[in-house]
């Protein structure tokens, strides 16, 4: 009798094999290594986290006080229309609440966005080097995905950013959804209002132009646009943000959509019942209302950029000009390599070979500590 799974006879057909295609074939999304699993690995401490473009100052106070104060509550459904949420949204974008979608995190808006609009026989259009969630969610959903190459990576001002022309070339009337990610991640790169607005004229009225905007309230460029305003002229646009990044909930997993009302409302048929608990809600509201944060969290991101940038080009290595909260650079050797390095001296980044960006490694922009601290490590690391 065999006491191993290995010694046992192979299964036969069970419910695995009977998955849909698409889901069998996925690779699920990494996210990055938490510190607790990292010092409990190599027994060290004090490790830093700089993987997941978490915001260094955390929370709003207002945040936490606001979450606090509906646990005693925890024994009630949330309100599953996130009412006084989507009000507040809606007034800070200038729509009607009914044009407002919530997601636990932006990434299920997308995933919403893919089971509403994408099926077998479907296309969706994205760039190379673009957010690793677009051919996940194409992919489970058995459409096509029509990833675009980037330009090239000697462009002086947008090395691997989006080509709009390439892109608009790989749709046709099977296209359902394109995917733009402004800022990109992971290579920071962003697009300006009349080149991506120019692009979304371009597009077929029926096709779901999504505009991820997760990073745009750390963008301080000239000419970087809000596409919230272009939604009475394109119907078809659907613009995602989130509470992860600038607002520090990434915990709480609250993110949304603004839309036409008729796109909200097909969002809203397949959006699960109470997909945003009470304390998300609570935090939220209370987040969007704490612009000494905000403004305290782009300024500390500011000098963070600056402080990365002239020390990694310092070093030699070559530096993707980022506007988010991270920033992109090739560390010229085996990044995994660099990479484990970097762990053993208590520091967490972001190898992003799988985006498409051989020996490419994205760090989160932190504190002038947490900074110089990746600095040290690195140099030690590539020593």
């Amino acid at each position: 009798m065999a006491t191993n799974p290995s010694e046992s006879a192979a299964p036969g057909p069970g419910p695995a094999a009977r998955a849909v295609s698409g889901v069998q074939g996925l690779q699920p999304y990494q996210p990055g290594k938490p510190v607790s699993e990292l010092e409990r690995e190599l027994g060290i401490s004090e490790a830093v986290k700089l993987a997941s473009n978490e915001n260094p100052l955390g929370p709003s106070p207002r945040a936490v006080k606001a979450a606090r104060g509906v646990l005693g509550e925890a024994h009630v459904y949330p309100d599953g229309n996130g009412f006084e949420l989507k009000a507040a949204l809606a007034a800070r974008h200038g729509v009607d609440p009914a044009q407002i979608t919530l997601g636990n995190g932006s990434n299920e808006v997308l995933e919403l966005i893919a089971r509403t609009w994408l099926a077998p026989g479907r296309a969706s259009v994205f760039s190379a080097h673009a957010f690793a969630v677009y051919p996940l969610v194409t992919q489970a959903t058995g459409a096509e995905a029509r990833v675009v190459p980037a330009v090239s990576a000697d462009d002086a001002r947008q090395p691997f950013g989006h080509d709009l022309d390439a892109m608009r070339a790989r749709v046709d009337d099977d296209t359902a959804v394109v995917f733009v990610a402004n800022p990109n991640n992971p290579t920071g790169t962003w697009l300006d209002a009349q080149a991506l607005e120019a692009f979304v004229a371009a597009m077929p009225p029926q096709t779901i132009v999504v505009i991820d905007e997760a990073y745009a309230e750390y963008v301080e460029e000239d000419g970087y646009p809000d596409a919230t305003r272009w939604l009475d002229r394109y119907p078809n646009v659907v613009v995602t943000r989130t509470f992860s990044k600038i607002q520090g909930l990434a915990g709480l997993r609250l993110g949304y959509a603004v839309s036409s009302a008729p796109v909200a409302d097909m969002l809203n048929r397949v959006r699960q019942p109470f997909n945003v608990n009470a304390v998300a809600q609570a935090a939220g509201l209370a987040a969007l209302e704490d612009s000494d944060h905000i403004r305290h969290s782009v300024a500390v991101n500011r000098e963070g950029l600056v402080q990365l940038g002239r020390e990694l080009r310092a070093m030699g290595l070559r530096v993707i000009p980022s506007v988010g909260n991270f920033i992109t650079f090739d560390t010229g050797t085996d990044v995994n390599a660099v990479h484990d390095r970097l762990q053993r001296r208590g520091v967490i980044a972001r190898p992003v070979e799988n985006y498409g960006l051989p020996g490419h490694l994205r760090v989160t922009v932190s504190t002038a500590e947490d900074n110089e601290r990746f600095l040290a490590a690195l140099r030690e690391a590539l020593a």
